[in-house]
């Protein structure tokens, strides 16, 4: 008889997140690098008790990301090297982000489900995730880091996705510390950047623009979209920043944006596309699981391409196309006259 998930395979979901966490947390990636180690040898190397840690070991064989070789040595595969900070993709930062923040959230999804509150809501902290975060907290450090693991994966699809030969600058908005701005400068040496974020962004922001080298052709403007958004680009664009918002927060953000584009200005939204009837299907999944993720974080939600239309249209701007560029896509706005 084949294997067949049920209720109860999925609903221990969690024990895979849990397991992956803890690989991370130990830098068990970094211990073992591209060679392979023993048991006793990586239970030194990362403080850990031996015996424990060779049942760890053997629950990330099953998972793909180590395999077990003789001897008791374990090595890791392609797929558990994205554990590795310096891994190329790394996914370390989202994987600790999600273990040690989302996880968390994530356990009162029935008060959200009951009430349509999100988590900051219920605690009666207001209504603004990120502004109760304060200036540096764990959560801002950890948030900003998991997005950086994210967006690297996608800069060179959005770079594929549209051709940004007309363009002379481009302005990040909610570019937080100047990831998916650097990657385009790198590849598209013509152009000039801003990012364009709240100020707590903005010492990191410098450091990456100088570690690129860009300093002399990108910079860091302070602020909140919701106030002003400063003009001086031809291009906007935003990253899965609409996503976090309610349709009349949206409406501020999008009308800022036109306020800063010249007429004709282009406006790039890079978003989930959730599907009209979701199915099956790995992507449908992780479009609704991050809808949800919306509903319980800062309160906003994934939209279909229709929604996101209806939303961006009466801002000022005219629909001009959209493309898929992984679970993302690139929905295209062009800055209407007048």
């Amino acid at each position: 008889m084949s294997w067949q998930a049920s209720v109860h395979d999925l609903v221990q979901s969690h024990r895979i997140t849990a397991v992956i966490y803890a690989a991370a947390k130990l830098d068990l990636a970094e211990a073992i690098g591209d060679s392979e180690k023993s048991v006793a040898e990586l239970a030194r190397l990362v403080s850990a008790d031996e015996g424990a840690l060779r049942r760890l070991l053997v629950g990330l064989t099953t998972l793909g990301l180590c395999k077990q070789l003789g001897g008791d040595r374990f090595a890791m595969t392609d797929l558990g090297r994205q554990l590795d900070a310096a891994a190329e993709p790394s996914f370390k930062d989202w994987v600790l982000f999600e273990g040690e923040m989302l996880a968390q959230s994530w356990s009162g999804l029935v008060e959200s489900v009951r009430t349509g509150r999100t988590a900051t809501q219920l605690r009666g902290d207001g209504d603004d995730r990120y502004a109760a975060t304060g200036q540096a907290t764990e959560w801002t450090r950890r948030f900003n880091a998991a997005m950086v693991n994210l967006t690297r994966t996608i800069v060179p699809r959005i770079v594929a996705a549209h051709d940004f030969a007309a363009s002379r600058v481009v302005m990040d908005v909610g570019g937080g510390t100047g990831e998916l701005i650097g990657g385009v400068l790198q590849r598209i040496p013509h152009v000039k950047g801003i990012a364009f974020d709240l100020a707590r962004c903005e010492a990191d922001a410098h450091a990456h623009f100088d570690r690129l080298g860009i300093t002399d052709r990108c910079r860091f403007v302070a602020g909140s979209f919701f106030e002003k958004i400063p003009d001086g680009a031809d291009t906007i664009m935003m990253k899965s920043i609409i996503h976090n918002w309610n349709d009349d927060r949206c409406a501020v953000i999008l009308r800022n944006c036109r306020d800063a584009l010249p007429p004709g200005g282009t406006l790039i939204v890079i978003e989930r596309i959730m599907p009209e009837h979701a199915t099956m299907d790995p992507q449908d999944r992780s479009c609704v699981m991050s809808d949800l993720n919306m509903l319980r974080g800062p309160g906003g939600r994934e939209r279909t391409e229709d929604e996101y239309r209806r939303l961006v249209i009466p801002a000022g701007f005219a629909f001009t196309g959209t493309t898929s560029i992984g679970p993302f896509s690139l929905i295209k706005f062009e800055r209407a006259s007048g």
